[in-house]
């Protein structure tokens, strides 16, 4: 049998201990190597923490040569962004007291060489070279015969072949129109307060848009616009999102922000469609939301656009686009002649231009829905108020798309009987009554007029040899907009085939079918 040890008086403890004083010395040294391991760790952790910091705050952003060899985009430099970067200098203070005019407005309208010949009547139709200052963006020149000085002068787009674009079914020319703003504001036009972006096949009331832009404080990073009538249109870009053909304004302060980080900012996006959704996309990185104005029309519809005409919102109209895809708005006029009476009556009453307003006959139970400038329709039956509200669909969305659930507003289907159908009395002629409007809205013919003369004779026969209905618009006063409501009106049957109303801003207390005139 083996001994445990070859001293007998040595016990396995005290042999445990001499073992372990022998192996101490090579035991510190392997804890002085862990330590100093872990100190060099450390030292480089925070050495590379530095570094990181040093760059992200540095301000400067990789180039975009860089970026596109690495074949993405820089991150954001948040340090841009600050608000000192974008505050208003002392040489392009305003006061908060000066009201604001179009002088301080600047339009940069997107324009294209192919088109220009048509799409500029269409800006003929508004633009007012003595009152109003922009440049309409081109992509290339044009003839200089094809403009004149009625126009706003055409300027020429920067190249943008330097710009990413991968989106497989848009065009590039959405990256040329998204920095029309940033063009517009390295201009350095003096005293601008607000740019204003639109199409050439776009129909802006300057009047009205001086008015809603007056309610927002123009120092400020200020965004506004509308989303599309269509549902489907919103959900691919967004429901966030002002649409360019309607209008978008934007204030200096914002302008100047996005002239500074644009073209950075457009290298993160080169997957997107066009130029609204790019515009959209450098604002949100600015962190500036959409302001919504429902009078800025984008109009993404196709056919007959009554529906969306006879149920403007009680809310200035500011702008239409789309006008060429439309079908004219007054029967027997082809497209530009409807358009020259459509902005005639803009002209003379901008501020109640396309409001409405309910009268009702309770006695012979008709109802006139009135819009300025447009229509008058007279239900043969009592028609209330919320059902008058909702926009009828004669028309499809952009897509071809019918349906109601694709509209991103209320509407109701068409009219199918003909004795409940309205009878519709367009806008023939406008003019000047001291400071009033008079116009009168002459009958249309419809090809159902002799079905409803032998079923509906009932309910029609107080309107059977109506033909002429004239109606005195009287001017809203200049702080309607702030608060607007529904018109009012009067009725006053002048004569079986003439019939008279006047309409106006109804009095504190009035029931809406009741005018008291200021």
């Amino acid at each position: 049998m083996t001994a445990m040890s070859t001293n007998p008086n040595t016990s396995p403890s005290s042999n445990h201990k001499e073992q372990s004083n022998y192996r101490s010395p090579k035991s510190r040294r392997w804890r002085q190597s862990q330590v100093a391991t872990a100190v060099i760790a450390i030292a480089a952790l925070l050495i590379s923490t530095a570094a990181w910091l040093s760059l992200v705050f540095s301000g400067s952003p990789p180039s975009l040569t860089v970026a596109r060899l690495q074949n993405k985009a820089p991150a954001p430099s948040f340090a841009q962004y600050r608000n000192d970067s974008v505050a208003v200098s002392e040489e392009e203070e305003w006061s908060d007291d000066e009201e604001l005019s179009l002088d301080d407005v600047v339009f940069g309208i997107a324009g294209s060489s192919g088109l220009w010949k048509q799409r500029k009547e269409y800006i003929r139709l508004w633009w007012c070279a003595d009152d109003m200052r922009g440049h309409v963006w081109m992509d290339e020149k044009v003839p200089e015969e094809e403009n004149d000085e009625s126009l706003p002068p055409v300027m020429v787009s920067e190249d943008i072949s330097r710009f990413r674009y991968t989106n497989p079914t848009g065009h590039p020319s959405g990256l040329r129109i998204s920095r029309i703003i940033s063009e517009c504001f390295r201009l350095l036009l003096p005293k601008v307060r607000w740019f204003v972006l639109a199409d050439d096949d776009t129909i802006i009331n300057a009047d009205n848009l001086v008015a809603v832009l007056s309610k927002y404080d123009a120092s400020e990073m200020v965004y506004v616009g509308s989303p599309s009538e269509s549902h489907s249109a919103n959900t691919y870009f967004s429901h966030s999102m002002a649409f360019g053909g309607g209008g978008i304004a934007i204030s200096y302060p914002l302008a100047k922000a996005l002239s500074e980080i644009q073209d950075e900012c457009l290298e993160r996006y080169p997957k997107l469609y066009g130029s609204d959704d790019r515009l959209h996309a450098c604002i949100t990185e600015l962190g500036v939301p959409l302001t919504r104005e429902p009078g800025f029309h984008q109009y993404d519809i196709r056919g007959n656009a009554h529906g969306l005409l006879s149920s403007h919102p009680i809310a200035p109209f500011v702008s239409i686009h789309h006008v060429e895809a439309v079908d004219p708005f007054y029967p027997g006029l082809n497209s530009l002649q409807s358009l020259k009476l459509f902005t005639h009556a803009m002209r003379l009453q901008p501020s109640s231009f396309l409001q409405r307003s309910i009268c009702y006959d309770r006695r012979r139970h008709l109802t006139f829905s009135v819009s300025l400038g447009y229509v008058v329709q007279v239900f043969p039956q009592i028609v209330l108020p919320r059902d008058l509200e909702r926009s009828e669909q004669t028309y499809s969305a952009w897509n071809g798309i019918t349906r109601r659930n694709e509209f991103d507003l209320d509407t109701k289907d068409v009219y199918r009987s003909v004795c409940k159908k309205p009878i519709l009395f367009f806008l023939k002629d406008i003019r000047s009554q001291g400071n009033a409007t008079l116009g009168s809205y002459m009958r249309s013919r419809a090809k159902d007029d002799f079905k409803r003369t032998v079923l509906c004779f009932p309910r029609s026969r107080h309107l059977r040899h109506l033909r002429k209905i004239q109606v005195l618009g009287h001017p809203l006063t200049k702080k309607w907009h702030l608060v607007p409501r529904r018109l009012c009106c009067q009725l006053n049957q002048k004569s079986d085939e003439v019939l008279r109303l006047e309409v106006g801003q109804c009095a504190k207390g009035a029931s809406g079918s009741i005018t008291d005139f200021k």
